[in-house]
């Protein structure tokens, strides 16, 4: 102790020299109090930091010239105690030293700042509250007071200081301090947007960055990654706010930055859905794509729309490229938001696209499709002697007449976990059938994902090309006007006008013919499950269990509507004359074949779920003209024959009545009114 309190003594005699002289001096003196701050005694390490303490004062008083860096030397052993000191009495004696210098000495600090972040930095991992809370508290008067004041002699700090702020963030201690942290980086994102100047001027280390970038390199991208890390590292609450805040800097900002920042940044976006950040606990990786995966990805779909015309030429493939990755997990709250981010950023910026963007949007659509195609459910058996055992996974059917309940998984807790060394003898055979039926439970709960996803991206293309409702506000009008017809309402069968604000103008002939060829694929993939009986026996005794056998409905009849719709629009576009050759082969094909698949139904509620379909080929039909109407009508006319055999719907039966109506003057077999009244 002696001899410290004379090192200290010499010190301050010595402080007068020259700046060369008294950095020889510190090397040694700087070693030592290191040493002496981690002493295993208190009593020493403290008489230790609070020499330095003084000392630092005292030569911190003196000021700093430009250019020097003596200040970071002299402070640097208050860093090496407070990382190697575990003490909590001297670690908060370090934070109270710093802190003393920042309310006293502020305005002669300079490069001193960066040792101060330092300390701070690792203060805001502690686990001491008065630790913790004296740091953050300096380090916010900081950040509102000083940065504000004396931001260009300080601008040397402000990575470090963001630093600082993102591990209080990441302290799960103290979520009061986390929420502050992120308030404070958002304050951070004012002063970079305010002045960009000073970061171009301020020549620092990195000497080889472009004057142009630095504002990037030091202020913005420190600022964002940072933000992204607190997302990566924190809980829910924290991170979820670390998240807003990244995606409100962003869009309040994002008219500053450059094309090729915008690059840099999109990667620190897309590291938010790394699946390998998380150990495979299943529940938090559920609750990690369910929650931070879902919120980014609609963040970043409207960061694309109010930044399209710098973005879409730039990052649209890459986008479409996570779209892509989110629809494959297995999780249905991802997988639904995949589609829908799909459909609110064409919708949004669909009139903006060029013919390539639409090459690449469809091709993105025919992806999704192909590698959501449930093909499993058409091929899986069950292993030793599965077949009949009961299992954790309800679908509830619709083939009970209500299409809308089909898809939903029910899952019972079940313990998937089981003891090895725990299973008595003879029962090998019994932990046998259960590791199958975990497996084939997964595989159901895999593949009715991909069954909601198909439905999600049908429904998608039908809101894309048409708006959304469209679709569903024709079907209400095709059967209000079969009502009115059926109770002798008058009521004209003419296409009501409307406004069109789908992108169906926007897309090319090629892209549309593309859009049906996919629907096409999930309508008969829906069709060929659905005719296989055996199939659909074997999965519901094997846990697809419910009111009824499981059933793909909903993605039978709604993929064939689109396809339906688009087709009929497309038939009756005076711009697409060229393609009406293509278009009635193909309407008239599917058409025919959707009329013998009806009458191969069996069930009565499978054909109820039909009565839509059925009655918007008629009703489009009946709009057309004579000549359009004679060549479907020859191409259909013995199956609707057949139909009229059906015990059909009272609005089916009366839009049948108007079309056999119309044929006889259409043909010359009568004469009379072809509106198609009683003649």
């Amino acid at each position: 102790m002696f001899s410290l309190q004379k090192i200290v003594e010499i010190s301050y005699y010595n402080m007068g020299r020259i700046r060369l002289q008294w950095s020889r001096i510190w090397q040694v003196l700087g070693e030592h109090f290191n040493k002496v701050g981690c002493n295993p005694s208190e009593d020493i390490a403290f008489f230790a930091v609070d020499s330095l303490r003084q000392l630092s004062m005292k030569f911190i008083e003196k000021g700093e010239f430009a250019n020097f860096r003596f200040q970071k030397d002299f402070l640097r052993p208050f860093e090496h105690i407070m990382k190697k000191n575990r003490s909590p009495t001297i670690r908060d004696m370090v934070v109270r030293c710093i802190a003393q210098m920042v309310n006293s000495q502020a305005h002669n600090i300079r490069s001193g700042w960066k040792n101060i972040f330092s300390v701070f930095h690792l203060a805001a991992s502690d686990q001491d509250e008065a630790i913790v809370e004296l740091a953050f508290h300096t380090t916010g008067k900081i950040i509102n007071d000083l940065y504000s004041k004396h931001f260009p002699i300080m601008i040397d700090s402000f990575q470090d200081s963001i630093k600082c702020l993102s591990e209080f963030a990441c302290n799960a201690s103290f979520p009061d301090t986390s929420m502050e942290a992120i308030r404070y980086i958002r304050t951070c994102a004012k002063y970079v947007d305010e002045k960009p100047q000073l970061f171009r001027e301020h020549n620092m280390e990195d000497i080889n960055v472009p004057e142009e970038d630095r504002v990037w390199v030091r202020g913005w991208f420190p600022l964002l990654f940072e933000l992204s890390c607190i997302v990566s590292r924190c809980k829910l609450d924290v991170r979820t706010r670390g998240l807003t805040v990244l995606f409100e800097i962003v869009k309040t900002y994002g008219d500053a930055f450059q094309s090729h920042w915008w690059r840099d940044l999109f990667k620190i976006l897309f590291r938010i859905f790394d699946n390998m950040k998380l150990p495979e606990q299943h529940t938090e990786k559920a609750e990690w794509m369910t929650t931070t995966c879902n919120h980014a990805l609609y963040a970043i779909v409207d960061v694309f729309t109010q930044y399209f015309d710098v973005l879409g030429p730039l990052l649209l493939e890459d986008l479409y490229t996570q779209l892509h990755w989110c629809v494959q997990q297995d999780n249905e709250q991802l997988a639904r938001s995949g589609t829908n981010c799909l459909e609110n950023l064409v919708n949004s910026n669909g009139l903006k696209f060029q013919d390539s963007t639409w090459d690449k949007t469809c091709q993105c659509m025919l992806d999704i499709f192909n590698c959501t195609i449930p093909s499993a459910l058409l091929t899986w058996r069950p292993d030793d002697g599965r077949e009949g055992k009961e299992s954790d996974l309800e679908i509830i059917s619709s083939e009970n007449g209500d299409p809308s309940q089909q898809g939903i998984l029910k899952h019972s807790n079940s313990l998937y976990i089981v003891q090895s060394n725990s299973i008595p003898p003879g029962c090998a055979e019994e932990l046998k059938i259960f590791k199958s039926k975990v497996g084939s439970d997964r595989l159901f709960a895999g593949l009715l994902i991909k069954c909601v996803v198909q439905l999600e991206l049908i429904q998608t293309i039908d809101n894309i090309v048409f708006f959304p409702a469209t679709s569903r506000k024709e079907d209400q009008e095709n059967l209000a006007l079969a009502q009115a017809d059926l109770l002798h309402v008058e009521a004209g069968l003419s296409e009501q006008q409307r406004e069109e604000q789908g992108m169906y103008r926007n897309l090319s002939s090629k892209h549309l013919l593309l859009l049906t060829d996919c629907l096409l694929q999930s309508h008969r993939f829906a069709k060929a499950f659905n005719s296989n009986h055996e199939q659909r026996n074997l999965l519901w005794k094997a846990g697809f269990r419910g009111n009824a056998k499981p059933n793909l409905l909903k993605q039978e009849t709604q993929s064939l509507a689109c396809v339906l719709r688009i087709l009929f629009k497309m038939y009756s576009d005076e711009t697409r004359q060229d393609a009406w050759p293509t278009i009635q082969q193909r309407l008239i094909a599917v058409c025919r074949e959707a009329l013998e698949y009806f009458l191969c139904l069996q069930s009565e509620a499978h054909r109820d779920a039909w009565t839509c379909l059925l009655l918007l080929v008629l009703t489009r039909i009946f709009k057309m003209s004579d000549e359009r109407f004679a060549a479907h009508t020859s191409s259909y006319y013995p199956l609707l024959c057949e139909i009229m055999c059906f015990d059909l719907k009272p609005e089916l039966r009366s839009v049948l009545r108007r079309f056999f109506l119309r044929i006889g003057p259409v043909f010359n077999i009568t004469l009379g009114s072809r509106s198609g009244g009683v003649p």
